[in-house]
């Protein structure tokens, strides 16, 4: 059987390597973790929740490189803004959950107040608005955040009126620039 090739991309080599070890660290087994165990620590370490997401990312393509940010931006917001590409989709949802919240903003605008949505609706739109394929997890976010609400039987889903910080409304223009 032939093996399957997976590209794997990573922005940041030392915070990768950083990952991994506290994976390794955490894993309290005599022996070393098994290969599936592994696999899923190295996607965890490249910013996917586990092997499966990172096998479900669209085939890849020569990513479209957005405009270099601006120089007044903060640092949160320059590194999110790097996790959407040119047309301003999410490309993965990173580690660390400061830059989490902060790309969640950048899906809550996509959203409109004025009307509810069904969980289908919101699917296809958080589809429309990344490329790694967890719309659920960003669902899910969306609402643990407060950002959108949803019926006790999650089939009716509405846009919340939230206050942005300064560093969310920088991203959401930075977002809107990119033209879309």
């Amino acid at each position: 059987m032939p093996r399957e090739s997976l590209p794997l991309v990573v922005d940041d080599l030392s915070t990768f390597a950083k990952s991994l070890r506290a994976q390794l660290l955490k894993h309290d087994a005599p022996e070393p973790p098994g290969h599936q165990t592994l696999l899923n620590m190295l996607a965890r370490a490249a910013g996917h929740r586990n092997l499966q997401t990172l096998k479900a990312r669209p085939p890849t393509r020569p990513p479209k490189i957005a405009q270099p940010p601006s120089a007044d931006l903060s640092d949160i917001v320059r590194r999110t803004l790097n996790l959407f590409d040119a047309d301003g989709r999410l490309q993965r949802l990173p580690a660390k959950r400061s830059l989490q919240l902060m790309a969640l903003w950048g899906l809550w605008m996509r959203f409109d107040a004025k009307r509810p949505y069904r969980e289908r609706e919101v699917n296809q739109i958080l589809t429309a608005w990344h490329s790694f394929g967890d719309y659920c997890t960003l669902r899910r976010d969306l609402v643990m955040q407060g950002l959108m609400a949803r019926t006790a039987d999650s089939s009716v889903y509405t846009k919340l009126p939230a206050r942005p910080n300064a560093d969310a409304m920088a991203l959401m223009r930075a977002l809107r620039r990119l033209g879309h």
